[in-house]
């Protein structure tokens, strides 16, 4: 591991906005109350990266919560301390395997989930590792209070139909999907907000995908 990113596993580790592994338990079934000290509506990110979209829908939504979700502590470090050097209270990262989420959030406790161009693991023998498959669909299902969203926005063409196949099988409900987000009527300035990925895969002119759904 190179210095930098030892430097960054280390002071990821004083940060108050982030949790590690062990500790995220504790919060189970009392994010809001135990660590945000509200009773506001909890979003997650997953797969969140350096945290664009957590730390930027924060910044639009004081009144709701935001945890990003990864397990790359070098790449949580930029969100993490871009929230804490602009007193952005409403945010906090939390350092897991998202396969592991059952044991950090309660049944019902979140509001809203984001993917944001996640990998999308083409190969057919990776399937179970997509985001959207069905053992990942059914943690969401339980940690996600009735009615709640799931959001994937994605550059990949072949992920996006697979979801939407996905959605279709299960008989879930769908509330938006576009295969050119820019060029769509759903744009909006919570849509609008880009990772570092998507900044260049627009640059390079790629369409982006985009799916809003629920679970009945």
């Amino acid at each position: 591991m190179g210095k930098d990113k030892l430097r960054k596993f280390a002071e990821i580790a004083t940060f108050d906005n982030v949790l590690q592994l062990e500790e995220g338990k504790v919060m189970k079934g009392q994010w809001a109350e135990k660590h945000f000290g509200n009773n506001h509506p909890i979003v997650l990110e997953l797969a969140c990266g350096k945290g664009e979209y957590a730390v930027n829908l924060a910044r639009l939504f004081p009144e709701k919560n935001f945890i990003g979700v990864d397990y790359k502590g070098n790449r949580i470090w930029r969100g993490a301390k871009t929230a804490l050097e602009d007193n952005i209270s409403n945010v906090a990262f939390l350092r897991i395997q998202i396969e592991t989420l059952l044991d950090f959030f309660e049944k019902g406790e979140v509001d809203e989930i984001w993917i944001t161009f996640p990998d999308p693991q083409p190969q057919i023998s990776r399937e179970k590792k997509r985001l959207t498959s069905d053992k990942f669909l059914e943690r969401y299902h339980w940690v996600l209070k009735e009615g709640g969203y799931v959001n994937l926005k994605t550059d990949n063409d072949g992920l996006h139909a697979y979801t939407f196949s996905k959605i279709e099988e299960l008989g879930l409900k769908v509330h938006c999907k576009t295969e050119d987000l820019y060029h769509s009527e759903f744009v909006n300035e919570t849509l609008t907000i880009k990772t570092y990925y998507e900044k260049k895969y627009l640059a390079h002119n790629k369409n982006i995908n985009y799916l809003k759904f629920s679970f009945n």
